[in-house]
Order: C-alpha cells, then sequence, then structure tokens
C-alpha cells in the first residue's frame, strides 16, 4: 500500500499532530481536506458564529493554499451546522463572497448535535491544478 500524501499548512501541524489525523491527503490529482472549524491559532473555537464561520474558511484557504488549489478547485462541499435554520443566513454569506463565479460545486449542508465545541465545520474535496 502507498503512503499517504498528507498536506498541512503552515504553522497548524500541532494541532494535528494532538488530535491525529492530517489537514488533507492528496490522492492522484484530487485533495480530500478534513473538516475545518472555525479554531484560533491555539486550537480554541470563536465564540461570535459569523467569525468562527469565516474562521473556517480561512481555515481551508490555508490548508487549499498549501496543496496548490483555491476555492476554483473544489468540486465538493459538506457543511456541518449545530443549528441550521438560525445559521444558515451567516454561512451563505460567507460561502458566496469566497466562491466566485457560477458553476458552484456541489455542496451538501448537514445539521448535526456536536463538533466538539464548534458550531460549524467544512470539509471539501478538490482537483488539484496541473
Amino acid at each position: 500500500m502507498t503512503k499517504r500524501d498528507a498536506i498541512f499548512p503552515a504553522g497548524r501541524q500541532a494541532l494535528y499532530e494532538i488530535n491525529r489525523y492530517s489537514a488533507a491527503i492528496r490522492s492522484g490529482d484530487l485533495l480530500f481536506v478534513s473538516g475545518q472549524v472555525g479554531s484560533r491559532e491555539d486550537g480554541s473555537p470563536e465564540p461570535v458564529f459569523e467569525k468562527q464561520v469565516q474562521l473556517a474558511f480561512d481555515n481551508l484557504t490555508a490548508v487549499l493554499k498549501a496543496a496548490g488549489c483555491t476555492f476554483d478547485d473544489i468540486v465538493d462541499i459538506t457543511t456541518f451546522h449545530t443549528d441550521p435554520a438560525v445559521q444558515f443566513e451567516a454561512v451563505n454569506a460567507v460561502r458566496l463572497k469566497v466562491m466566485g463565479e457560477a458553476p458552484y460545486p456541489n455542496w451538501t449542508a448537514l445539521g448535526v448535535n456536536w463538533l466538539a465545541g464548534f458550531d460549524f465545520e467544512i470539509k471539501v474535496i478538490a482537483r488539484i491544478p496541473q
């Protein structure tokens, strides 16, 4: 079996090591990004929801950049929400700001009851540019 090709953004490896997972795995021309949350530098949740969502997208940007990708390379998005009905507008505002023009990637939004102290998480699959 080939060894996993793990991708990590600069400066956050310690958080991934503590929780024992990779920020992303490259497989061929695809990048599978682990769920990104709105964590501060020390790994704690940002308490203001809108800022937490923006931080999650910022953290996602860092992982994509480490693999040579941008939001234009995303083909599939899954988001997790602790209170989707209340949170949807705030999430959608940030999502539309960073996603650019149509055509948009696939998007699946799921309501969940636990995200380890966070209220929003985003994971994606991207195609790595040649």
